[in-house]
């Protein structure tokens, strides 16, 4: 089909900085699909509830989103160099959490380890921004998270494999990726100009400013935090609640890979999608197709769970990329302070909705608890309503001209490539 030609297609995966940040993505968020693996062996061993131990994504999530603003202003700075210490850090103290002797000590290591999750995800996000041809931003920013993606779906399998055959202390078997692929990133990017640098070249050169349009801005924000409770309730309780319903880890983790996998693809599809229609008719198309599944993955488990949440996986997570790419070109300049924010505020939207889904589950039963995400997404659909659509946000982001150096630098466009940025 045309909307996936093949030479679009090559050219992304042959932009091989971008393919060693989404090598990374990979890894890093390979760790937030293990832990609803973990789950089951934690709530007897300390007698736990599925309110408490949604903390511990808590714990992880929550520290990475708020962590996430401030390491993405930092990294408008200062560059991305040392993205690979962030991979270092996540598996060192992700391998403690199987070793702590008590709940808190999880606690404590688990947001240790999101810490260095989100100190990644902003410097990452601009990083693979700055290597993305114009032509192909939402393809190609989809590309790049749909790493992250295939390392949560994939996540649940290894979890499987490694808490089968040391229990909880097969986290330190994690330690191995963490480490040797932030060696890798270490080692790729120690010779390349950062975004900043490669910018800061070209302040003699009058910077561009548009303004921020914060009502899009915040609109965008919303509707990812409530994408982002869905995925991440569904992540975080497929395994207990099968394992509740009599199922082995050899169903539900496939289960949870299938969810994440076919989030995967829908992102890669929406973005080719968004490139050739718009965003905005994307993601409101999204929120509509994910009520339905929805629903059914609540009311029939069992092996029918595999088609509805597959279903799920392509409309529901299937927009985050090219609400990414939205917020960076509503703050230009600010690139990696955009990423923080879409991100860290998506994140943490998710790590509070699991233990108030894990409350809704207490009360009610699980299956409960996923119908109720219906209610949301509903909800979302009107705020989506207000999201600019391409014409709009070309007027939002028309460059306004300074003769002032930018002080900042990342993400500011030369003029050479600004004119390209925002023709047609």
């Amino acid at each position: 089909m045309a909307i996936l030609a093949a030479p679009h297609w090559i050219s992304v995966l042959r932009n091989r900085p971008l393919m060693m940040l989404m090598l990374g993505h990979f890894t890093v968020d390979m760790y937030v699909g293990l832990l609803p693996v973990l789950y089951p062996l934690l709530i007897p061993r300390y007698q736990l509830n599925l309110q408490t131990v949604g903390l511990v994504s808590l714990a992880y999530s929550g520290v990475a989103s708020l962590s996430q603003p401030l390491f993405g202003w930092l990294a408008d700075r200062s560059g991305t160099r040392l993205i690979g210490l962030t991979m270092i850090w996540t598996g060192l103290t992700f391998a403690l959490v199987g070793f702590a002797p008590s709940f808190p000590l999880i606690l404590l290591a688990a947001g240790a380890a999101g810490l260095g999750s989100g100190a990644f995800h902003p410097l990452g996000a601009l990083a693979a921004a700055a290597v993305i041809p114009p032509a192909q931003r939402n393809t190609a920013m989809s590309v790049y998270v749909t790493g992250g993606t295939i390392g949560v779906a994939l996540g649940p399998l290894v979890g499987v494999l490694v808490f089968s055959l040391m229990g909880t202390h097969g986290t330190v078997l994690l330690l191995v990726p963490g480490l040797l692929t932030g060696l890798v990133l270490l080692f790729d990017m120690r010779n390349k100009p950062s975004p900043v640098s490669a910018v800061q070249a070209t302040t003699a050169q009058p910077a561009f400013h548009p303004a921020i349009a914060y009502l899009p801005l915040i609109m965008i924000i919303l509707v990812m935090m409530s994408r982002s409770w869905t995925m991440s309730s569904m992540q975080a309780f497929i395994p207990t609640w099968y394992q509740q319903l009599g199922y082995g880890a050899t169903f539900y983790g496939p289960l949870a890979t299938t969810l994440i996998l076919a989030s995967a693809v829908g992102s890669i599809w929406c973005g080719a999608l968004a490139d050739r229609f718009g965003r905005r008719g994307i993601v409101l198309a999204s929120l509509v197709l994910s009520i339905p599944p929805v629903l059914l993955f609540a009311q029939f488990p069992g092996p029918f769970g595999f088609v509805t949440a597959a279903l799920i996986g392509l409309s529901a997570a299937s927009t985050g990329p090219i609400m990414l790419v939205m917020a960076q070109q509503l703050m230009a300049g600010r690139a990696g302070l955009a990423s923080g924010l879409i991100l860290g505020l998506g994140f943490v939207t998710g790590a509070i909705g699991v233990p108030v889904t894990g409350m809704i589950a207490d009360q009610f039963g699980m299956a409960a608890a996923f119908a109720s995400q219906a209610v949301l997404i509903i909800a979302t659909i009107g705020l989506a309503w207000l999201l600019p659509t391409e014409a709009r946000m070309r007027q939002l982001t028309r460059p306004t001209f300074s003769t002032e150096p930018e002080a900042s630098g990342a993400g500011t466009l030369p003029p050479a490539r600004v004119s390209e940025e925002f023709k047609g």
